[in-house]
């Protein structure tokens, strides 16, 4: 394919190989059919997913911390440590997100009944109410951004995915 102006389905990806093809024919540039396509995915639904929570006044960190809690069950609550591992980032960010939360009467910090010197992060009442809400959202929102793509699609792009996360270790 080394032009894309007949293509009706071409996109920037397809265009950008095409180029790459013409100044570099000795490489294979399609990979970026994929890689390519799959940053500006993650790039376009962050946006939609950071405007949902938006809506209940709450940035992507945040609604991440919240929801860790909530599908817990029980006291929906974490040390600190499991937190961190649990949303990926590093105690300090846990700790800068917790104290947010916090401030606005969302989470409390309490003693861990299992040792006094560990502390835990549980969700608040208004917290839960917040998240469930938020999560609500957030789900129809997700169905949304992916119902352009049928039953089978959607199957063959989540196995897709699923192995090359695995190949990354993420």
């Amino acid at each position: 394919m080394s032009d894309t102006s007949d293509d009706p389905h071409a996109d920037l990806a397809d265009q950008v190989v095409s180029q790459w093809r013409a100044a570099r024919p000795d490489l294979d540039p399609t990979p970026f059919l994929v890689i390519g396509r799959m940053h500006r995915v993650a790039n376009a639904l962050t946006t939609e997913l950071v405007r949902v929570y938006a809506e209940f006044g709450l940035g992507e960190g945040e609604f991440d911390v919240l929801a860790t809690l909530r599908r817990q069950g029980g006291d929906f609550a974490l040390t600190p440590s499991d937190l961190s591992e649990q949303t990926v980032v590093t105690s300090g960010a846990v700790t800068k997100r917790v104290d947010r939360l916090e401030v606005r009467g969302y989470v409390e910090r309490r003693p861990s009944g299992a040792d006094g010197r560990s502390r835990l992060v549980a969700l608040t009442p208004a917290g839960r109410e917040l998240i469930d809400r938020a999560f609500t959202a957030h789900m129809a929102n997700e169905a949304r951004l992916i119902e352009a793509l049928s039953p089978t699609d959607r199957a063959g792009l989540e196995h897709g995915l699923r192995v090359l996360a695995q190949s990354l270790g993420v």
